[in-house]
């Protein structure tokens, strides 16, 4: 695992393997494992991780990171993978999208989308793609996105908060779910991103450099009157 600031600076943060055995335990709701620089470095989809962690793991998996065909996904999903997220490819390919929920339910199929200075970014954030996010998403949402994944790639990793105007602006015209990423630094910021209309949120640093933990998180959403799985 690495932790970066807005997709750079990657900084290992520990074993992966270890990861999902705690956060297993801890009943998260879902887990996501995102190989962000898998297309710029040419790295195959990581079947062979989720394979092994699918073995253990008795929540969600989601996993995205290299994906470009329709086998892509599928490998992923007989891997073990609940979700498959598509990034770079979905905009390039956006009948990508459309082929993997015709194959497998939309359900199944998550697009990742990265912003940055008020645009779409693909290639871990380092192609400007000129198209707003309400453009692109509301062209993936057509062709078959059963979720969209947002981060706004300025506050990634800096723990100062989420892009609370770019959740809102987004989740307003948004028929599907969106799940918040990048700049949660205290268990406020979830609450705040929940209440700008994210329908859940994605977190990392926060409980790898700070005393909190999933337990924690759900309980202070809990009391927020936010509605959370209680286990």
């Amino acid at each position: 695992m690495v932790k970066t600031k807005q997709f750079q600076a990657m900084r290992d943060v520990g074993n992966p393997k270890t990861a999902v055995r705690i956060y297993n335990a801890q009943d998260v709701d879902e887990l996501m494992f995102l190989d962000i620089s898998a297309t710029q470095e040419g790295r195959p989809t990581l079947c062979n991780f989720i394979s092994e962690v699918s073995e253990e793991c008795f929540v969600p998996l989601v996993a995205g990171g290299g994906v470009k065909t329709i086998e892509d996904v599928r490998s992923l999903l007989r891997s073990g993978a609940d979700m498959v997220v598509i990034n770079t490819q979905a905009f390039l390919t956006p009948t990508l999208i459309s082929e993997s929920a015709i194959k497998f339910g939309s359900q199944a199929v998550a697009v990742s989308v990265d912003v940055k200075n008020g645009t779409v970014w693909i290639n871990r954030a380092t192609v400007d793609t000129g198209v707003s996010p309400e453009e692109w998403i509301a062209k993936a949402v057509e062709f078959g996105a059963g979720e969209i994944v947002l981060t706004a790639v300025e506050r990634e990793g800096m723990m100062g908060g989420y892009d609370y105007d770019l959740i809102q602006k987004i989740s307003s015209r948004l028929p599907i779910p969106l799940v918040a990423n990048g700049g949660a630094g205290n268990l406020q910021h979830m609450v705040e991103a929940v209440d700008s209309g994210a329908d859940a949120v994605a977190a990392s640093s926060i409980f790898h450099f700070t005393d909190q933990s999933p337990i924690k998180a759900r309980s202070y959403l809990s009391d927020k009157n936010i509605l959370v799985r209680m286990v």
